[in-house]
């Protein structure tokens, strides 16, 4: 009686064990920040256009399903860099990044979904100024499938009125909209295949 109760107690715990590991073996990637970049442009009688150079990015995935890939980037606004002090400035200031105050500009996907072989769209909440409102990043996968590593290249735009940034640059014609670039070179250290639809 005791033996038979010992091997039913083992079959419940490695049936409860088992799952978890299996939800364990999840593809896991890193981000190669040498060849990966943020950068923005904003249509204007001068051009505005720059790049961050302070950020962090991660791409998690919770099984080899590509649709669970998770991804966040975290930005410093006091990095901008568009080349000119002046634009640097004003952009950090209360007008626009407020960079004081609200020091991260984020971006934290909830969804992704395939629209394509290589076309996927992350859709996530995005904060700048402290204001977050959901906005998506639409990524082309460049790079072998299968060959654990390559480029996802994606594009945001947004209204920056809708988050709070209603001032003008003195004697600058600027645009409302803001496009967002993220060029970002991933390379899978461990872990199964992702697996894609067809």
């Amino acid at each position: 009686m005791r033996k038979t109760l010992t091997i039913i107690i083992c079959c419940f715990l490695t049936s409860a064990l088992l799952p978890s590991v299996t939800r364990a073996e999840a593809p896991v990637f890193t981000i190669v920040k040498e060849n990966s970049s943020v950068t923005f442009f904003v249509k204007a009688s001068v051009s505005i256009k720059g790049t961050f150079d302070k950020w962090d990015s991660t791409l998690t995935l919770t099984s080899p399903d590509v649709t669970t890939a998770v991804l966040t980037i975290k930005i410093q606004a006091d990095s901008v860099n568009t080349g000119s002090g002046m634009k640097d400035g004003k952009l950090k200031s209360k007008d626009f990044f407020n960079v004081e105050q609200d020091p991260l500009i984020t971006f934290v996907s909830k969804k992704l979904e395939q629209t394509g072989p290589n076309t996927f769209v992350f859709t996530g909440d995005f904060t700048i100024r402290g204001v977050t409102k959901t906005q998506t990043l639409t990524f082309t996968l460049e790079g072998q499938r299968g060959s654990g590593q390559g480029t996802i290249k994606g594009t945001m735009s947004f209204n920056r009125k809708d988050f709070g940034m209603n001032k003008g640059i003195p004697f600058v014609k600027i645009s409302d909209h803001v496009d967002v670039t993220v060029n970002l070179k991933v390379k899978k250290t461990s872990g199964p295949v992702v697996t894609f639809k067809q």
